[in-house]
């Protein structure tokens, strides 16, 4: 049991109102109250939480389950000793204190604080990232939403295209090409399609630099014989095609911003820092055969207290490179960990995919796995999970990528 701190403060969190719960190290209670989620709000938690402390921040220690956001901040950046804990574990913490199952708002944040002061080694501690790592974050998660929201309207593109177009399907395997979406603008009917010159069509490949193609090959696929549909409606799915052209233009033109920013970023980040020759944590992970901007960015941002401390363990269980054993009795069963990092996990499968195609050593263990069987995302997890050893090697020795090193 830890004795460093003098108090334990539990607070359940919520959108507008937040439940704080305050005990001394024996677990005797002194005191609960409601705060705001606002500006005055947080400063009354400050006022009442110095009330118990004083001076002596440093000895009062925080559990609350999110480990973000405002009430975090302002907590840590007062010198608060702020732990988070999941939420399934508090669940079974709360069992501890009601097993009929009792819950209430202030029953939880007596939870958090108590199992805190019981409990530390369940909690982990947050520390705040630097703002390059915290605008790192955001722009990656916005470009990712943003790729999502596109696809979604490509989707849906395609699917008028097949209701009503078909000779489209013939020219891109997907709708995500610019070009594309110029000439079903110019010709957006399938009877304006087989009538499109061959010299705007021309004019719209050299605008947007397609060799793959040539003028009369796209006339010739647009001409082929169009579907027969009722009246009206070939003119409603055209119109409806109309209205999410320029919604893809405009997603498609600030996930190109986006990507730009998250690139910057990168690159002041693993510029070689003035005091020491070491190479910094970023350049070292772009150093690595199958890790491009998108997976940087993600691996920095997501996981950059386990990557900052050097811990192993904790990024591939944040990763769910880590699978979970279940024994019991005679029985053993390793399954896939899913208690993780859904954007940190997608960037391990991309990184192991993409040093899988580029790093012979890494192509080489993705064979050996297939040969025992492992299905194609086993063994990509396999790899990922080797790919983490080398990483976390590479980072205590401040060295970059050396596949001569590697081998030997």
């Amino acid at each position: 049991m830890q004795t460093d701190f003098q108090w334990y403060v539990g607070i359940d969190w919520a959108s507008q109102k937040h439940r704080v719960y305050c005990m001394d190290a024996q677990g005797e209670r002194l005191g609960h109250r409601w705060i705001d989620h606002d500006g005055e709000g947080m400063r009354e938690l400050l006022n009442w939480l110095h009330t118990f402390c004083g001076d002596h921040t440093g000895q009062l220690a925080v559990a609350i389950e999110v480990p973000h956001g405002a009430l975090v901040e302002t907590l840590v950046e007062q010198h608060f000793a702020v732990f988070s804990i999941n939420p399934k574990q508090l669940d079974r913490f709360r069992d501890r204190y009601s097993p009929a199952g009792a819950k209430d708002d202030e029953r939880d944040a007596m939870v958090l604080a108590d199992s805190l002061r019981t409990d530390e080694h369940c909690f982990r501690r947050i520390q705040l990232a630097p703002a390059d790592i915290i605008r790192l974050r955001e722009l990656s998660r916005l470009e990712e939403s943003l790729g999502k929201q596109r696809q979604r309207l490509e989707n849906q593109l395609w699917d008028l295209a097949r209701r009503y177009y078909p000779a489209v399907l013939k020219l891109c395997s997907t709708p995500n090409e610019p070009w594309l979406w110029d000439l079903w603008e110019a010709a957006p009917l399938p009877a304006q399609g087989a009538k499109l010159s061959v010299s705007k069509i021309t004019r719209i490949l050299k605008q947007h630099h397609i060799r793959r193609m040539d003028a009369a090959g796209v006339h010739d696929i647009l001409a082929t014989p169009a579907l027969r549909l009722a009246p009206g409606a070939a003119e409603a799915a055209s119109e409806h095609a109309l209205m999410l052209l320029p919604l893809l233009r405009m997603l498609h033109g600030q996930e190109l911003q986006v990507s730009q920013r998250v690139a910057l970023v990168l690159e002041e980040l693993a510029a070689p820092e003035e005091e020491t020759e070491e190479h910094r944590d970023a350049a070292i992970l772009l150093s690595l055969p199958g890790v491009g901007r998108k997976v940087a960015a993600t691996v920095l941002s997501e996981a950059y207290q386990a990557v900052a401390e050097r811990d192993y363990h904790g990024f591939r269980q944040q990763g769910g490179a880590a699978p979970v054993t279940r024994s019991s009795g005679k029985e053993t069963v390793v399954v896939m960990r899913y208690a993780c990092n859904d954007r940190l996990r997608n960037a391990m499968h991309h990184w192991a995919f993409g040093s899988m195609l580029n790093d012979p050593r890494s192509k080489q263990q993705y064979q050996q796995m297939r040969a025992r069987k492992q299905g194609h995302s086993r063994a990509l997890r396999g790899l990922a999970d080797r790919l983490i050893d080398v990483l976390f090697s590479m980072l205590r020795h401040r060295a970059v990528f050396d596949p001569q090193r590697r081998a030997a």
